[in-house]
């Protein structure tokens, strides 16, 4: 679980964590459940600083990141579109290069307040040699 389902970069925990999931634990599937409503809907990097800076958190503690090269407007940005997103992150996870075909890789949004799920990716495999995935 973290903010807005979204897998940011291929080489971060997140990511490791699946690619943990699958070959130490055997993982077969991986849902990427994301929800209407959500926070990093509309999020903006310049708004969300400003509020960093409200909060008295020293300018400079900003520029120092900067000047580490952290891409702070792109790390800070959310997403317009949830089943867009959910789409984007998906395919980030099935594109990984260490990320075996075999592993069916769904797409889902769950309405906060009934529960509802929303099939946006499904994620399912052929059957292969006889054997059910």
């Amino acid at each position: 679980k973290n903010a807005g389902a979204l897998v940011t970069h291929p080489w971060g925990s997140v990511m490791r964590s699946l690619l943990v999931a699958v070959f130490e634990l055997k993982v077969k599937e991986i849902m990427v459940i994301a929800h209407h409503d959500c926070g990093m809907r509309g999020l903006h990097a310049e708004e969300f600083l400003q509020r960093v800076h409200d909060s008295n958190i020293p300018d400079d503690r900003i520029e120092t990141l900067r000047n580490a090269g952290i891409d702070l407007d792109n790390w800070l940005t959310g997403f317009d579109d949830v089943e867009d997103s959910v789409r984007h992150t998906v395919e980030l996870i099935r594109k990984h290069p260490l990320m075996p075909d075999n592993i069916a890789i769904h797409g889902l949004v769950i309405h906060p307040t009934t529960g509802k799920l929303n099939l946006i990716v499904d994620g399912s495999l052929p059957a292969s040699d006889g054997q059910n995935i």
